[in-house]
């Protein structure tokens, strides 16, 4: 088994979760009583992390938020894995996708100097913008097949030959993952692609974004993800990490984390 798939199911089984908090740090939303910090973003973090380390299955940053504030941005990300558990692992939300000798340096930067666990990717400049994660053996990367965003059906939704094009991408995967070290991100306000996906894919992992503030049904992302023993993290962001900008702040995203977990646990 893949060393990331083994971290994240120790991780769900130990803390009986399948939801993975994402880390989208916006500055603009952080609580008016952090900001006199010298670093109130990583203060946010630590105390989200520290709340929550025993209910969830994995954190994944978005990098968009950390990039948005420069270097210092990034030194903030990589305190922010450091203050991560070891056994909880880490899934760097960057969406790369690139030519290869580009990839290779977008993948050295995510594993080796960041130190992430897994990543998102996009597949549509195909195999040689995969390849360079590909090579970290004991790393993941997770491939965009159905985004929850409304413009996905620009692209993902065309026919091509007589299936859609997410269709393809979910072949592709399946055929470039001969080290088991890919997955697929499958947004939830998609439930019945969910569905279909699984059934094209039963083995592959599945990232799951937008059963929070995006109003995806968690019920049915949980039970067609699952199905025939299917791997699957749900990721929540805003839902937990923002269920209260006062002083609660941690204590509230526990509440509203340890809620998600009861219901997939009830749908599960």
């Amino acid at each position: 088994m893949n060393r990331f798939i083994e971290k994240l199911t120790q991780a769900q089984r130990k803390n009986n979760s399948l939801i993975c908090v994402g880390l989208d740090s916006d500055l603009d939303r952080i609580p008016a009583h952090l900001k006199g910090s010298g670093d109130p973003v990583l203060e946010f973090n630590k105390a989200i992390i520290n709340a929550t380390r025993n209910i969830c299955c994995a954190y994944k940053p978005n990098l968009a938020f950390y990039e948005a504030l420069g270097l210092r941005g990034l030194e903030t990300l990589k305190k922010t894995i450091r203050h991560v558990p070891e056994e909880i692992p880490v899934i760097l939300d960057a969406k790369r996708g690139d030519i290869g000798n580009t990839a290779r340096k977008y993948a050295e930067g995510i594993f080796a100097e960041l130190g992430g666990d897994a990543v998102t990717l996009s597949p549509y400049l195909g195999f040689d913008s995969i390849a360079p994660f590909l090579e970290y053996k004991d790393k993941f990367a997770y491939v965009l097949a159905v985004t929850s965003n409304k413009s996905a059906t620009d692209f993902q939704y065309l026919d091509c030959d007589g299936k859609p094009l997410y269709l393809h991408v979910v072949e592709k995967v399946r055929s470039w993952n001969q080290d088991e070290n890919l997955g697929l991100v499958v947004g939830a306000s998609q439930p019945q692609q969910i569905r279909e996906i699984r059934q094209a894919a039963p083995e592959l992992p599945f990232l799951i974004p937008g059963v929070g503030a995006q109003g995806g049904d968690l019920g049915k992302a949980v039970t067609y993800g699952t199905a025939d023993g299917g791997i699957i993290t749900i990721n929540v962001s805003r839902g937990v990490i923002f269920a209260s900008d006062g002083e609660d702040f941690a204590e509230k995203a526990a509440e509203a984390l340890t809620q998600f977990n009861n219901r997939t646990n009830v749908v599960g």
